[in-house]
């Protein structure tokens, strides 16, 4: 008997003997088929049904209409290769060690679709891994396997694109790896991706006899540079945009701006110095946009797939982001930092066996909650080691007692210098950040009545107590899941050092760090201290 014939009898024995869990509502007798959407650097606003300007996603605001939208889904690290790693293991940066996109995988990770194969399971990874460096390598938990090294390329000969790039840090050309063979690139990479998808599931018969599956979809889109399909190219090219104002353009509207925030303003990572050119935000923004559409388009076609097998009704449908991006917010671009639209993701889940459609969620949820859903989907307890948890309970409206915060962490990379390492607690109110290593401020946001986060009230006296708490509950979550070790990786990728020549000079210390000396006799003088 092979592996999956003995997994699935597994399952059927489970289903009679009552192994699911409570409230399972199936339309077969087996658990549901899953399918995952992650796509790169997507916005949490970048939705149509959000009530965006001009971006149209009538594909992905249908899973929202007939399914969920958690209005409140963060990552805990805001960058690629830590984030995913968070997805796959349910455990902090901490925890699982991945903590920058060039150090190889640390041995021993455990990925939620081994456990789904245990169980009977198909799986399939197809997309970009973008763990462990430029590898493309097959990894445990899946019976199929396409994947790309590093970030990939849009177009494998770039002079087919109607819109030009940029040099990207990690953008390998050298196809696909299907199955431990090398395959060439030949179309746009969105449908490429989606025409393997399509290729597997025409593969496996439908059918009650068939054992269940996971698909995970793992886009490049729309990670920068953003380089969009032909045929969308140049299409939002007369749409106006307004790059969002930040302390550099309003100073007033903002109060204790961390020295490190507007010292990356000129950087790499920030307006003044956006990868080292002068860059066009609101082109860029556009061109961002644009390179949506195929990734829309795309989920369509996977759904009227499904639709035309019969399995759409008995498929979980998960969307997801990876990390959201800056496009000037606070003066910066890309990610990493604690802010909202560094940190905060699209997350829509179809799953009619659970929940009608047309819900939001407006609990706090993250990525490490995914490995334990997906596996609470399935029937599977969520194994001890996982720091996430499972959000079933809120998809089906169960009562159910939630998290007040949820960590969120950044390890400083040295190729990366401009941000430094920190910690913060994100809650339905408030959200605090601690930075480490670095003499500046602290940060502490009232984001019911400041959602942009321009006032830091780290140093209001009527938040002094506020501020306590909160650091005490983040030093009681980092010991209730071991995080008070930081990871410390060897050295690896180019260094992104530099500041523009003649660009904004560094900052100053606020005046509230100023005091006057202690006096000859070391008695302190009566000005006030921080």
């Amino acid at each position: 008997m092979s592996r999956t014939s003995y997994g699935y009898l597994i399952l059927a024995v489970f289903f009679l003997v009552g192994f699911f869990l409570p409230g399972m509502v199936f339309s077969r007798n087996k658990p549901p088929n899953i399918l995952v959407i992650l796509t790169d650097d997507h916005r949490w606003d970048a939705l149509g049904f959000l009530g965006h300007p001009f971006l149209k996603t009538p594909n992905l605001d249908r899973i929202a209409k007939e399914g969920i939208h958690f209005s409140n889904a963060f990552v805990t690290t805001s960058l690629c290769s830590p984030s995913r790693a968070s997805i796959f293991t349910g455990r902090y940066a901490h925890n699982h060690r991945v903590v920058d996109n060039y150090n190889p995988l640390p041995k021993g990770l455990i990925y939620f679709p081994q456990y789904l194969q245990k169980a009977g399971y198909e799986t399939a990874f197809i997309g970009k891994w973008h763990m462990g460096g430029e590898v493309d390598d097959p990894q445990p938990g899946f019976d199929h396997w396409i994947s790309f090294k590093g970030q990939g390329v849009y177009f494998d000969d770039p002079e087919q694109a109607k819109v030009k790039g940029r040099y990207v840090p990690q953008a390998v050309n050298d196809g696909y790896n299907v199955d431990g063979k090398r395959r060439p690139q030949k179309k746009y990479i969105t449908d490429e991706l989606t025409r393997f998808a399509l290729d597997w599931l025409k593969a496996r018969p439908p059918g009650e006899d068939n054992p269940p599956w996971l698909l995970y979809l793992s886009h490049k889109a729309v990670h920068a540079d953003f380089i969009p399909a032909n045929r969308h190219a140049f299409q939002y090219e007369k749409q106006e945009w307004t790059a969002p104002q930040s302390w550099f353009d309003n100073p007033s509207a903002f109060r204790d701006v961390p020295m490190w925030v507007q010292n990356q303003r000129n950087s790499r990572h920030g307006v003044q110095f956006a990868y080292y050119g002068d860059l066009d935000l609101a082109t860029y923004y556009r061109r961002y946009c644009e390179t949506l559409l195929a990734v829309d388009e795309t989920t369509g076609t996977l759904m009227d797939a499904l639709r035309q097998r019969g399995e759409l009704d008995d498929t979980v449908i998960l969307y997801l982001g990876d990390n959201g991006f800056l496009f000037g917010e606070h003066g910066l671009i890309d990610k990493r930092c604690a802010y909202e639209d560094s940190i905060r993701i699209p997350m829509l889940m179809r799953a009619p066996m659970f929940s009608k459609g047309g819900r939001t969620i407006e609990q706090v949820v993250a990525n490490i909650d995914i490995a334990p859903t997906l596996l609470d989907v399935a029937g599977i307890k969520t194994p001890e080691q996982m720091d996430g948890r499972s959000f079933l309970p809120l998809v089906k409206g169960e009562p159910s007692e939630w998290r007040d915060y949820l960590l969120y962490e950044y390890y400083w990379e040295r190729n990366y210098p401009q941000t430094p390492t920190m910690h913060a607690l994100r809650g339905d109110r408030f959200k605090y950040v601690r930075y480490h290593g670095i003499w500046d401020v602290d940060e502490l946001y009232d984001l019911i009545a400041d959602p942009k986060e321009s006032t830091n009230l780290i140093n209001d006296p009527e938040y002094a107590d506020t501020v306590k708490q909160l650091n005490h509950r983040l030093f009681e979550i980092l010991e209730e899941t071991g995080g008070k070790s930081m990871p410390v990786l060897n050295d690896h990728g180019t260094k992104f050092l530099h500041r523009k020549k003649g660009g904004t000079p560094a900052a100053e210390f606020p005046d509230w760090f100023e005091r006057q000396p202690d006096s000859p006799r070391g008695k302190q003088s009566k000005v006030k201290n921080p």
